[in-house]
């Protein structure tokens, strides 16, 4: 049985998209609007759900930009004269990678 509302920490993990990108997300995209209890947290439906795949799938993985996206998810189509962005090589790819795992490891000594 599906539920009716899903917190903030459940749509993270339904969708892998971090918390803190949720909410930068809903300052963007004027559909992504979760409604808050009374305690004041996030409850998320399955409409929201939904609209978090399709803009991960945008943004994350067809590298749109969030304003590409928007258009997108507004109805508009994207500007065909515009320039796909190049996909990263390998070696950048293990670049950003280990900038990353640096960047986790100094957070945590912080």
């Amino acid at each position: 049985m599906k539920k009716l509302y899903y917190s903030i920490g459940e749509v993270s993990e339904i969708t892998e998209i971090e918390p803190h990108v949720l909410r930068y997300w809903e300052t963007i995209f004027d559909d992504l609007t979760p409604r808050k209890n009374k305690a004041g947290n996030r409850t998320y439906k399955e409409d929201d759900i939904t609209l978090v795949l399709k803009l991960k799938e945008l943004i994350q993985e067809q590298k749109y930009s969030t304003a590409g996206a928007k258009k997108i998810i507004e109805g508009e189509e994207p500007d065909p004269n515009a320039e796909a962005p190049e996909p990263l090589s390998a070696d950048v790819q293990k670049d950003l990678k280990e900038v990353k795992l640096f960047l986790e490891k100094l957070k945590e000594k912080l």
